[in-house]
């Protein structure tokens, strides 16, 4: 345990969320980094505490975004990708990029020190400690390279002001960039914050809300690429597999108001 120490319990939930997916469904989404890991944090013990339901939500994001992410290095080559508020996302390890890829891992100090610890820093990744509306995190990024975004699980935790302020932020730091987010509606956020008040974590509520992408693409003025659902792959994949609940739930987030997407824009 000695590479977790000093680790907060929320880092390990993600990736929980991964190695769970992995063992059960590897021909749907494998993460080989994350599984390595097991042996080595309190898994069972984090595991026990969610549902199949939300073991599948966290994977399925990455699942999502991995694809995302590949079409971008693919049509580009020699690009910049930053994972903000990365925690122990393990993207890098799952496409395994060219060198002229270059990842920058970005997150909060104690965060940042956690994963070089966990994870270490390979060759054409750099971690940065930085509050993420601090935009002199960009400072080192060279900006004439395409550049793509990811902010997965992150979003949720802040006023819309301030996810709108960031967004902006970047379009003008980054000329051309894309960003690659999550979202749920304003119901489902709402639902969620019940179940979460019902668990006694009062420091945990979500805030961010969307109703679509292109309503936040309107507020920040830029163009909506794609709007995805979390589960489109994994309910044609795995089907029965899954538990009954798990495949209704799936199926009235993804088509119920569409409660939960992956929003990708471009500046």
């Amino acid at each position: 345990m000695s590479r977790f120490q000093g680790v907060a319990d929320t880092l390990y939930i993600p990736l929980t969320a991964r190695i769970y997916v992995s063992e059960r469904f590897p021909e749907y989404f494998y993460d080989e980094k994350a599984v390595e890991l097991k042996s080595e944090m309190p898994y069972e013990e984090i595991a026990s505490k969610s549902s199949e339901y939300f073991q599948m939500a966290g994977a399925c994001r990455f699942y999502n975004t991995d694809r995302m992410l590949r079409a971008f290095i693919e049509k580009h080559g020699r690009c910049n990708i930053v994972n903000i508020g990365c925690g122990l996302e393990t993207s890098y390890f799952r496409l395994k990029p060219p060198k002229e890829a270059v990842f920058y891992e970005m997150d909060l100090p104690e965060v940042i020190s956690a994963r070089k610890s966990v994870l270490g820093e390979s060759e054409n990744e750099i971690l940065i400690a930085g509050d993420m509306f601090d935009f002199s995190w960009a400072d080192g990024i060279d900006k004439t390279l395409p550049t793509l975004i990811t902010v997965i699980g992150v979003f949720q935790y802040f006023e819309e002001p301030r996810v709108i302020g960031f967004l902006k932020e970047a379009k003008k730091a980054f000329g051309g960039v894309e960003i690659i987010f999550d979202a749920m509606t304003h119901k489902a956020v709402k639902y969620a914050n019940e179940h979460i008040r019902k668990t006694g974590n009062t420091s945990a509520a979500l805030h961010f809300s969307a109703d679509s992408g292109r309503s936040i693409a309107e507020k920040v003025g830029m163009t909506l690429a794609e709007e995805r659902p979390f589960f489109g792959a994994a309910r044609r994949q795995l089907k029965k597999k899954l538990k009954l609940y798990t495949r209704i739930a799936m199926k009235v987030v993804d088509e119920g108001g569409r409660r939960g997407f992956l929003t990708h824009l471009r500046g």
